[in-house]
């Protein structure tokens, strides 16, 4: 949580300015239905939202330090933090695996609650440990006890001699932002939207069945994604912790030409052969039952949220989207014949 902080502090300037959730809610990879009505929210909504997303990241994480009570309220705090990000986006199974470590900030006293107290029950057994250590009976570790102790001090040492690297990079003003420290991925430092987007761009993937791909009359029919926004009208999804791959691989696409993402190509020579296993990560295939599409293009679009009460929405629309032009041109399968066989794919 520190690294993450401390890298939106080093960033983008919006994290300084507070006006950061201005456009998060609206740019994240996969916005949900909370995301929509909290972007419509005021201007100083969203300053104390970040205000609090540094109180959170850069203040709380030093409670664990100063004794149990403000340790068990860092645990507290970080968990309902995770439970607010997933409610406001999808941000993937991100926010839940952030929440198991946050479970250690609690002793057994605090969650003793979760355990049976009838005799036998594992309270009863520590109960009575405690009342024979009180006495100043001496307790005799099993060989388990003493093996797992050994192996708890060398994970220990292990652990912190491999972040030595990790502590520095926190420390260092050209912090690096979600990087592995060796081979084994064992350490490595995370560092969540360090840099916001302003505007979100999306690719819209579209074939046509005509045998002229620049004929006036040319039909051109939209791919449906599972998520990612696509038809302005299709209310935003909730899914978390479920992870749509392809869906976050697009937006990440979205920033780049598709020179950078060879990988858009090959997704299209898939929806030109009609392929299943390629079209069972859509949710729409506008050839489904149909001869493939001639050719498939992929066009560039900026979108933005409507605007609640406005006349979008009116019209049932959660998007309002523009053309910015061209991502890729129209392709077909003969134009493609000689991309996939200079890199062996068929």
């Amino acid at each position: 949580m520190l690294g993450a902080g401390l890298i939106k502090i080093r960033g983008d300037r919006c994290w300084r300015d507070l006006t950061c959730m201005d456009f998060h809610y609206e740019t994240q990879p996969v916005p949900n239905p909370v995301a929509y009505l909290l972007h419509q929210s005021p201007w100083w909504a969203h300053r104390f939202e970040t205000l609090s997303n540094h109180f959170l990241e850069l203040v709380v994480p030093f409670f664990i330090f100063l004794g149990r009570r403000l340790c068990i309220l860092h645990g507290a705090l970080q968990i309902l933090f995770q439970v607010v990000l997933v409610i406001s986006g999808n941000l993937s199974f991100l926010n839940w695996l952030t929440m198991v470590p946050s479970i250690a900030c609690f002793d057994d006293a605090a969650l003793g609650f979760l355990f049976p107290s009838g005799p036998g029950g594992l309270k009863d057994r520590v109960r009575k440990m405690q009342e024979e250590a009180a006495r100043g009976a001496r307790l005799t570790l099993r060989y388990g006890c003493v093996v797992r102790q050994a192996v708890h001090v060398a994970l220990g040492i292990l652990v912190a001699w491999l972040s030595v690297p990790v502590v520095l990079n926190l420390l260092s003003p050209t912090q690096v932002m979600n990087t592995s420290f060796n081979s084994l991925r064992i350490v490595n430092t995370y560092g969540a939207f360090g840099s916001i987007t302003k505007e979100r761009t999306e690719v819209i993937l579209q074939g046509t069945a005509s045998p002229n791909a620049s004929a006036p009359d040319a039909v051109w029919e939209d791919y449906g994604f599972k998520c990612k926004p696509g038809d302005p009208g299709r209310r935003p999804c909730l899914i978390s912790p479920y992870h749509y791959r392809l869906d976050w691989l697009m937006w990440f696409a979205a920033f780049q030409t598709y020179e950078h993402n060879e990988w858009i190509i090959h997704l299209a020579g898939k929806l030109l052969a009609n392929d299943r296993e390629a079209l069972s990560l859509l949710a729409f295939n506008p050839f489904k039952d149909r001869a493939p599409p001639r050719w498939v293009r992929g066009e560039h679009y900026r979108y933005k949220f409507s605007r609640l009460g406005g006349r979008h929405a009116a019209a049932g629309r959660w998007w309002v989207r523009k053309r910015i032009g061209p991502y890729f041109p129209p392709l077909s399968l003969r134009d493609l014949e000689g991309y996939f066989q200079s890199r062996d794919r068929t």
